[in-house]
């Protein structure tokens, strides 16, 4: 059997894990959905960013994107537990976010915790605490790495 860590790295999928067809998130239910042929087969409490009612509008609104956007780039090395990268913004957003003057910001990614956490753990896993990421715990972060791949659509909605 392969390590985590080059699994993780080469971008391979363990065996006998399940892969998503779509991802949907529930902003309001903290839930993250994995779903394969329209069932649901795996579920994970997330947070969302300190805003987070309402569409993401704007670089440092705090909040979290809704609509339909793709995974992309996965990043083994990133600032928080594993990462991967959400497509927002697309053209709408960046439309809407133009019209009003504004930079939509982007950045957007699933993750883990802190690699460096300055609060306590309790917090990360009871408050909503990103600048509108969608963060899950580490070892549910190594499941949805696992059992998604590049291109995988992800709908968030409110």
């Amino acid at each position: 059997m392969l390590p985590l860590l080059l699994l993780l790295q080469g971008g391979l999928h363990a065996g006998g894990f399940p892969m998503a067809d779509s991802v949907l998130v529930d902003k309001s239910d903290r839930k993250l959905h994995l779903v394969q042929s329209g069932e649901v087969f795996r579920t994970f409490d997330i947070a969302l960013g300190i805003r987070p009612v309402g569409d993401k509008e704007y670089e440092g609104d705090f909040r979290t994107p809704e609509g339909r956007y793709t995974l992309g780039m996965r990043n083994p090395n990133s600032e928080y537990f594993l990462s991967i990268h959400v497509s927002y913004p697309n053209r709408q957003d960046i439309r809407e976010a133009r019209a009003k003057g504004l930079d939509p910001g982007g950045a957007i990614m699933i993750h883990g915790q802190p690699n460096n956490p300055t609060r306590s753990e309790a917090y990360y896993r009871t408050q909503d605490w990103t600048n509108g990421c969608i963060a899950v715990s580490n070892s549910d972060m190594i499941d949805i790495w696992l059992m998604t791949s590049d291109n995988t659509p992800i709908e968030i909605r409110p």
